[in-house]
């Protein structure tokens, strides 16, 4: 497979991901993760997405051992994805690990790091408008840091998956939505409903009749559809129903 192939096939990877279950994050977080390093010629990438606060962040890696420094890395915060995310205001430039201040800046995130054989990090955001909520890292060893063009791939993926992610987040509140359209709309044809029969059996007006579903419910602390199925069933309360 040529590398125009294997980049073809990331990206349909990570449209797929989110296209079945919206609520799947962990879904394109994965892809991402373990697509880059073979696509950008690295050793190891890292994931972070964290809409809300970081401490609650999701992440993963292209291997365990780069996933288990990235969720440490959150507990510490420290990290380039923790300053890249902190930041929010764009990718994080290539950072050798070995060098003092490096190693001042993230005391617990470097020595773990070099232990596993990465040298070289450069943190890229995940961007929906102006806001960064999630990173890409990418680690590399002596041998192998980042050219301009990996960089300028590596945000290309980021970008791309940030988009996807936003898409899917708007799909689900659209879906969210519309469940509680139906049921607010559903809720009022039962109680319409209810408020008819009730109206007749009483022989009161509409008005009435819906101000004693109302008072019924509020003094038994019940919802009101509730009580109106139970009218609309031929189950609700005497109280209620009878003159």
């Amino acid at each position: 497979m040529t590398a125009e192939q294997r980049l073809a096939d990331a990206f349909v990877a990570l449209a797929d991901s989110t296209a079945d279950d919206s609520s799947d994050v962990p879904g394109p977080l994965s892809v991402l993760a373990h697509r880059t390093p073979a696509l950008l010629n690295i050793r190891a990438a890292t994931v972070v997405f964290a809409p809300g606060e970081y401490e609650a962040a999701r992440a993963t890696g292209s291997n365990p051992q780069v996933s288990r420094l990235e969720h440490e890395a959150i507990g510490w915060r420290e990290g380039p994805g923790h300053d890249c995310h902190r930041a929010d205001a764009g990718p994080w430039a290539q950072t050798a690990l070995t060098s003092h201040p490096t190693r001042q800046r993230w005391p617990h995130y470097t020595p773990q790091a070099l232990t596993l054989g990465y040298t070289h990090v450069a943190a890229l955001p995940l961007r929906e408008h102006t806001v960064t909520r999630g990173v890409l890292t990418l680690l590399s060893g002596a041998r192998n840091t980042f050219s301009p063009a990996t960089l300028v791939l590596g945000r290309s993926l980021a970008d791309f998956t940030a988009v996807m992610l936003e898409r899917a987040h708007e799909a689900d509140r659209s879906r969210t939505l519309a469940a509680q359209l139906e049921q607010a709309l559903t809720s009022r044809v039962v109680i319409e409903q209810a408020k008819g029969m009730l109206a007749n059996r009483r022989a009161v007006p509409l008005d009435e009749a819906f101000d004693l579903l109302r008072r019924h419910a509020r003094a038994r602390q019940r919802p009101l559809r509730d009580v109106a199925r139970e009218v609309i069933e031929g189950r609700a309360d005497p109280d209620l129903t009878d003159q």
